[in-house]
């Protein structure tokens, strides 16, 4: 496959980037032996994958929704688990890789991993799975392309060539999105085209990522019969409909072979019948509403609901419908709608208690963007140390003129996940409503960091360093002494991305 400017869609920078990592080997070209790991070190790899992941930030497509997040991880860190367990994580991987899925909004069905491991996954894919196993099968499987350094014997293949120049192709591939002309000009300047060509996955490692990939999902939990129903939509999508919005499908070729295998794998493994779950349903159901933004499609969801097909469909998928359409509803700010469409989500998912939870968490977080914080404030355990609670309970704390008790539970809370650059800012925001302006602007650098955008958050740290020399720190010496050591940590990471370059 080859990039041509103007064949480029104005959305799917993470498509692009899956169809310069992913991509199928030109028939012939030889391949590293499976097993050799290449010739990039583990360091430069992170490296080469922070310096693409920091554009996938920065991308409007980019979603970090705490629900959706917290629910990728709850199939993410099993299966890492597993990795683990069975030896295809080692130790020297497990400490030095990102080991991080990113979000995108955009509807193509597709997912991809990247160097250092870093992972893309799109809600278009999360919205069209059936049960959780169908999802972890591809989590699974783009996490062995990762732990068999796939990228990295690739780059071997092509070692003429700097890992730089991989970077300087995937970045000239997102610049078409936004400057079909400027993209291809970059895409040529850096010899993309040679560079994609040795960076297309081949066959084998596909298989390879197969074997893997079910080994760990399958020891992590999951049913065996996910990878195969997941195969054999994909494989019907290929043949009915793969009209540019399923990447997936190209950059993983299906073939009738590895289906077969993967349905021999299922048959050998100790397995019972999928049984799609709630839980699942109702998060299939948001990313379609954050993958299908346009009032046409959030009016069709709405309208779903009340079709007259509705009371025939079995209870998690009248679940899954009514989520998304109480969703769709109150981004459409039909409130009459929304209300209605609750009461009758509410009812679908009593007794079971994870349904309870995120109707719950929906309800606070349409109240909270109706600047109903009080009500938030009732519904949420502002107690509770999971994220989405975290978070929403911040944000109405601070709406409500709470915001000492929204610093002081966010700053528990980063203290422990340093990378969350969504509680930091909130942490910003709490301090700066309480008048303490280096605390602020010293949490507005880590978001920054946390985003790996160092050039910004060097800024936001030698902000805070001159707050503090006019004396808007109080004499916080604590604080200061910290923002000090900070900004030279981040001085001495632009400086060996500018050695990088």
């Amino acid at each position: 496959m080859s990039f041509s400017p103007t064949s480029i869609p104005r959305r799917g920078l993470a498509a692009l980037l899956a169809a310069a990592l992913l991509a199928t080997t030109p028939a012939g070209a030889q391949l590293p032996t499976l097993g050799d790991a290449g010739d990039i070190t583990t360091s430069a790899e992170r490296k080469l994958g922070e310096q693409i992941a920091r554009e996938l930030y920065r991308d409007p497509d980019y979603i970090d929704d705490p629900v959706l997040v917290e629910y990728v991880q709850s199939l993410w860190q099993p299966l890492l688990d597993a990795a683990r367990a069975r030896g295809e994580l080692s130790a020297e991987l497990d400490e030095r890789f990102a080991w991080q899925v990113l979000l995108g909004k955009d509807r193509t069905i597709n997912a991809f991993a990247l160097p250092g491991g870093w992972l893309g996954l799109h809600l278009g894919l999360v919205s069209v799975t059936a049960n959780r196993d169908e999802l972890a099968s591809v989590l699974a499987h783009e996490l062995s392309h990762v732990t068999q350094r796939h990228i990295s014997r690739l780059v071997t293949k092509g070692n003429q060539q700097a890992p730089w120049m991989l970077a300087a192709m995937i970045l000239g591939a997102m610049a078409a999105t936004r400057n079909p002309q400027a993209g291809g000009a970059v895409m040529a300047g850096s010899q993309a085209l040679a560079a994609q060509q040795q960076l297309n996955f081949s066959r084998d490692m596909e298989r390879e990522a197969d074997r893997i990939g079910f080994g760990v999902a399958t020891q992590a939990g999951f049913e065996a019969q996910g990878f195969v129903t997941m195969f054999e939509k994909l494989q019907q999508a290929a043949r009915l409909n793969d009209n540019g919005a399923y990447p997936y499908l190209r950059t993983h070729p299906m073939t009738s072979e590895r289906i077969a295998d993967m349905q021999s794998r299922q048959q050998l493994a100790d397995h019972t019948p999928v049984q799609p779950t709630l839980e699942h349903a109702l998060m299939a159901g948001r990313a379609r509403v954050f993958s299908n933004p346009g009032v046409d499609a959030l009016r069709a969801m709405v309208a779903e609901a009340d079709a007259s097909g509705f009371a025939s469909l079995p209870r998690t998928r009248q679940g899954g419908v009514l989520y998304a359409a109480a969703f769709a509803a109150s981004r459409l700010r039909e409130p009459a709608a929304t209300t209605r469409l609750l009461a009758r989500l509410e009812t679908a998912v009593a007794g079971d208690a994870t349904g309870q939870r995120l109707a719950k968490l929906l309800v606070a977080e349409i109240a909270l963007a109706d600047g109903d914080a009080a009500r938030v404030l009732r519904m949420v355990d502002t107690e509770s140390r999971r994220r989405p609670e975290v978070l929403l309970a911040a944000q109405a704390q601070i709406q409500s003129g709470h915001a000492r008790d929204a610093a002081q539970r966010l700053q528990t809370w980063v203290a422990t996940q340093p990378r969350d650059a969504a509680a930091w800012q909130l942490l910003s925001s709490a301090y700066g409503a309480q008048g303490q302006s280096v605390r602020s602007v010293r949490a507005e650098a880590e978001a920054r960091v946390a985003q790996l955008d160092y050039t910004a958050a060097l800024d936001r740290f030698k902000a805070a360093q001159d707050l503090v020399r006019k004396g808007a720190g109080g004499g916080d010496y604590i604080e200061a002494s910290i923002i000090d050591t900070r900004a030279r940590q981040v001085e001495s990471a632009l400086r060996e991305q500018a050695l990088e370059r």
